[in-house]
């Protein structure tokens, strides 16, 4: 009888399928250091034939009762843990999948398409959950372990990695792999989706090639560095662009661009590069536009520099709910850099910084969407004077325009 999916994937999640696999891995290890061999220069497919030799090997001498499918799992498994990921190198594989977020041995979430869900996939144990990790970063020249218990990197294909584990993780080893899509969406996509209307994207077309500075807002997982990505495919090639990120996400289609990217402190606690740094060392690039991927910190005084000396047409974003949390975020920041003039002056410099706010959210059933884009107006008294041009209404599901309502007088 041949083992349907459903039983096969149940077969993957018990204790006993784990020990399997957990002495199969044991025994490719030691065969591979009895012979000294180099599998990590081995063609795909001799490495193949290896493991798959070694796995029918192992069930007949221990007189497994695994049928072909459950060996193929083993195959599967013994390999990926090898030269992959472990347990989660087919969700690193998946291109549905936007993160991939491990809470212990146990438990094991992806992001499809905008909801969290659950997914059959667990680790044997902690150990088994940092093994992986270390296998993540060993190629970053970055580590994990006790004195060093939260890690934050990027791999070699764009994608973000964060791993924490105990004793300042509670509940078991944590891991978070915000995936790097190789493919950058464009206005058309965000149509087609239903993200933006038309009449919003011409807008915002003009504006990032007439220059205007933009700010996009919105929460974790809005898509905010996505939409970035998109607006910048709009900057003129003849124009010289610095992009300054933590972990680069931005790809221009782009003649001129210079990408910079931060730099945590060594092992000794020295070397740090900060944004700040960055965004300083930017504005005597000679750039036509600097790009920052998330002001988050103290180089936000750097970027209003930047926006208020000739560096028109710049772009960020920033975590915030609504663009009037946005700019109360901003001012704060503002103080925690060490700003010491008045209230009313730092609004006036954000006032002439910012011309556009872009906002977005990201809906219960998974769908994003441009929230509003609002114009920043100037100051009326002591505060800024925000004017929505568009705005979207989760109730009715509904896009306005506003633009013709306003009053120019």
């Amino acid at each position: 009888m041949v083992a349907t999916d459903t039983q096969i994937e149940r077969f993957r999640l018990s204790d006993q399928y784990q020990t399997l696999k957990a002495n199969v891995h044991r025994r490719l290890i030691a065969q591979i250091e009895e012979r000294n061999l180099d599998i990590y220069s081995w063609p795909a497919d001799k490495f193949e034939r290896f493991v798959a030799e070694q796995v029918k090997r192992f069930v007949l001498d221990e007189r497994l009762p695994v049928n072909q499918r459950e060996a193929e799992a083993l195959v599967h498994d013994a390999r990926d843990e090898l030269m992959g990921y472990g347990p989660i190198q087919a969700l690193v594989d998946d291109d549905s999948v936007d993160d991939i977020i491990v809470n212990g041995p146990q438990n094991v979430f992806v992001d499809r398409n905008g909801r969290l869900m659950a997914v059959p996939v667990r680790f044997n144990d902690n150990n088994h959950v940092i093994r992986v990790i270390q296998r993540i970063l060993a190629p970053l020249g970055r580590r994990v372990d006790e004195s060093t218990p939260m890690v934050d990197a990027r791999l070699p294909d764009g994608s973000r990695v964060n791993a924490i584990i105990p004793p300042i993780a509670l509940n078991g080893p944590c891991l978070s792999i915000r995936k790097f899509h190789r493919t950058a969406l464009t206005g058309d996509d965000l149509l087609r989706f239903g993200t933006i209307t038309e009449a919003e994207l011409d807008y915002l077309h003009e504006r990032v090639e007439r220059r205007t500075n933009l700010i996009v807002v919105g929460g974790t997982g809005s898509g905010k560095t996505t939409f970035l990505n998109m607006l910048s495919q709009w900057v003129p090639h003849h124009e010289r662009i610095v992009t300054v990120e933590d972990a680069a996400e931005l790809r221009l289609q782009h003649s001129h661009v210079v990408r910079l990217e931060t730099r945590p402190q060594n092992l000794e606690g020295f070397g740090a590069v900060s944004a700040r740094d960055l965004v300083r060392n930017a504005l005597r690039m000679r750039p036509d536009r600097i790009i920052v991927g998330e002001v988050r910190g103290d180089e936000v005084l750097d970027m209003l520099q930047a926006m208020n000396t000739g560096h028109d047409g710049s772009m960020t974003t920033l975590h915030a709910n609504n663009v009037r949390d946005a700019i109360h975020r901003i001012e704060l920041l503002a103080g925690f850099a060490g700003y010491t003039g008045g209230e009313v002056t730092l609004r006036g410099q954000i006032a002439a910084a910012l011309q556009v706010m872009v906002q977005l959210a990201r809906m219960p059933n998974g769908h994003r969407h441009v929230v509003s884009i609002t114009e920043v107006q100037g100051m009326s008294g002591r505060e800024l004077v925000l004017r929505d041009l568009f705005r979207y209404d989760p109730e009715t599901g509904q896009h306005a325009d506003l633009r013709e309502r306003i009053c120019w007088g």
